[in-house]
């Protein structure tokens, strides 16, 4: 008489307990568990969440108005160059509809908006030339909508972008003019914007535009030699260091420039913005973990270091020899201490492999690349989930490691996550783009990631998901999506993902299961689960009353 009730009750048990995983998609996979309880609340409440763009990838109207043309424009049009022959002629059309993304960024709820000046829109001949009326009309619709929306605007001077003109005239960023021209752009910006803006970056990712433009020639003017590439000119070893002196060197007399003349009166901040990599030794020995500090010091602290104390990393001085451009003693008094704050754009996390003890492959076997080999993988597993960038990787701990080594490194300064985000190819459906759970995963990862290196004493400020909208990337074109709205291609329509969902209800509070109306409809749903089991309670009574 019992072994019916005690079969049928373990089989109502069970049911119960596949229910609610029906009715929402796992995060947990390869034996890693999301922070499911991450909230607005962890952070401060003075605390800024953004979402980050830059001006070639979701502007457009690339000959409006009196534009010029950049370097982009030209590079892109050359077949070849960029995926599917993509360009940012027309992009996300943002020129004509910055209005409609305002309100967008608005409905998330968003408190910052990163977003970079068009320097051609601007000075459509650099500093021998006027400034465009219709240009700084442009910006400054942009920033006094989203001041009356209450996001506050975060500008980056320069993102990539170079005119055309300089590039001819004397080789753009190879030249020490540059620095001249550069300080003309800055300064005009400051004065038709800094009344509003108090959050400046100077340049974005010094590290990364040296490396794919001066070391590997993927961006223009694609500049590289052997064994790195097969470019028409450049020499590898050598030009990322000169292109990287010359972006320090206009930083700090753009940054002297605002605290002479216009942080008295406009109170902003100044800092800039690198590219940073985490990286995990790939041997279990002293070697790699050597290897480790000294890529940290060759990507990240050659940016900051000079700019907070005044030289490049010692590390880099003990490797490079006359290749390395020395800061005479001018120099060195004003790249010291330039900097307010400190931008860190993180995506992922890298194996490193030592290359002085142990063979490499002769791309990896030379000082510009700190003798350290990197890699995805070990033993055939890769460090991380796989996104639609082929070295991002989902590894949340990245983000505590990198915050933990930049807090040490330069302990008194504020932080802020300037770009993390999720990105996936292109050949997936609307329907599957549109349904992101996986960039869900990813940004509630590295939020309680973050949220643990605040914890531990990290002085980070704010984070800026990249980006609002998918948009141009680069030599990938518009293939590699990282939006939480998609783009139609064809229409230009706007559509909300589930991550901006997502991220609206945690900027509100809310968590994502407390969110589940924004879900796709699933024949799981709440009513059918409790009718379901009220049918089920109806059977067990009638078993047992048997």
């Amino acid at each position: 008489m019992k072994t019916r009730p005690q079969f049928f009750g373990f089989w109502f048990f069970s049911l119960l307990l596949l229910l609610p995983s029906a009715s929402y998609p796992s995060f947990i996979e390869n034996g890693e568990e999301e922070e499911d309880d991450i909230s607005r609340s962890m952070f401060p409440d003075d605390f800024l969440f953004g979402t980050s763009t830059s001006a070639y990838q979701i502007e457009g109207a690339y000959l409006e108005d009196g534009k010029t043309l950049n370097n982009w424009d030209v590079f892109t049009h050359i077949p070849g160059n960029i995926e599917n022959g993509d360009n940012g002629d027309v992009a996300d059309d943002d020129y004509h509809r910055y209005m409609n993304d305002i309100e967008l960024m608005e409905s998330i709820g968003v408190n910052a908006y990163r977003f970079s000046i068009s320097w051609t829109r601007i000075l459509p001949s650099g500093k021998v030339g006027g400034v465009n009326p219709y240009g700084i009309r442009f910006y400054n619709k942009i920033i006094d909508n989203l001041l009356l929306k209450g996001i506050e605007p975060f500008v980056t001077i320069n993102h990539h972008d170079i005119p055309q003109e300089l590039e001819e005239r004397y080789e753009g960023w190879l030249n020490p003019l540059m620095q001249e021209d550069f300080v003309h752009l800055a300064k005009t910006c400051f004065e038709n914007f800094g009344d509003r803006v108090k959050y400046w970056i100077t340049i974005n990712e010094p590290n990364l535009l040296a490396e794919m433009a001066y070391l590997r020639g993927w961006y223009p003017p694609a500049r590289c030699s052997e064994p790195f590439g097969n470019c028409s000119a450049g020499n590898s070893d050598v030009e990322p260091l000169i292109v990287v002196h010359n972006m320090l060197l206009s930083h700090a007399r753009a940054a002297k420039l605002y605290h002479q003349r216009f942080k008295a009166k406009q109170g902003g901040s100044i800092g800039i913005v690198a590219n940073a990599f985490m990286y995990e030794p790939f041997r279990d020995n002293e070697n790699d973990r050597q290897a480790v500090r000294r890529k940290l010091a060759f990507d990240v602290a050659w940016i900051f270091d000079p700019l907070i104390y005044g030289d490049y990393p010692l590390e880099m001085r003990k490797y490079h020899r006359k290749e390395l451009p020395k800061f005479s003693q001018e120099e060195t008094q004003l790249v010291k201490g330039s900097l307010d704050f400190i931008g860190i754009n993180h995506y992922s996390s890298l194996y490193a492999m030592d290359c002085l003890h142990f063979p490499c492959t002769a791309i990896y076997d030379r000082a510009i690349e700190g003798y350290v080999a990197v890699t995805g993988e070990r033993d055939g597993k890769p460090i991380g989930e796989r996104t639609g960038m082929p070295r991002f990787f989902v590894v949340p701990w990245g983000m505590e490691k990198i915050m933990d080594y930049v807090k040490r490194r330069y302990p008194t300064m504020p932080i802020f996550v300037t770009e993390n985000g999720y990105s996936t190819a292109g050949h997936h459906d609307e329907q599957e783009l549109i349904q992101d759970f996986k960039r869900i995963k990813f940004h509630k990862a590295y939020l309680g990631a973050l949220a643990r290196a605040m914890r531990k004493g990290a002085n980070v400020k704010g984070y800026f998901i990249w980006s609002i909208m998918d948009n141009f990337e680069w030599i990938h074109g518009y293939n590699t999506k990282f939006g939480l709205y998609y783009i139609d291609r064809k229409t230009l329509k706007r559509t909300p993902k589930l991550s901006a969902r997502w991220y609206a209800d945690f900027l509100k509070n809310k968590s994502y299961h407390q969110g589940k109306p924004n879900l796709p409809k699933s024949p799981w749903s709440q009513n059918h689960v409790l009718e379901m089991g009220s049918k089920v309670a109806t059977a067990s009574r009638t078993l047992l009353r048997a």
